[in-house]
């Protein structure tokens, strides 16, 4: 799994960490999302639940 972090379009709500918080994470100063890691095969649902839970629609995925 492919995952892109659009930080332009990142609003700092945190969804994703709340989801896969293995793989994403904020930064200090401004709150935009960061990619931790790629993805294992066990955090693929996670993952995909923070995609969607985005509001900004700012997380990208590709199989």
């Amino acid at each position: 799994m492919d995952v892109k972090i659009d930080e332009e379009e990142c609003v700092g709500a945190g969804q994703c960490v709340l989801a896969a918080p293995d793989v994403f994470d904020q930064r200090d100063e401004d709150g935009v999302a960061i990619l931790l890691q790629t993805p294992t095969d066990e955090q693929h649902g996670p993952t995909r639940e923070a995609a969607l839970l985005c509001p900004a629609r700012a997380i990208h995925l590709s199989e």
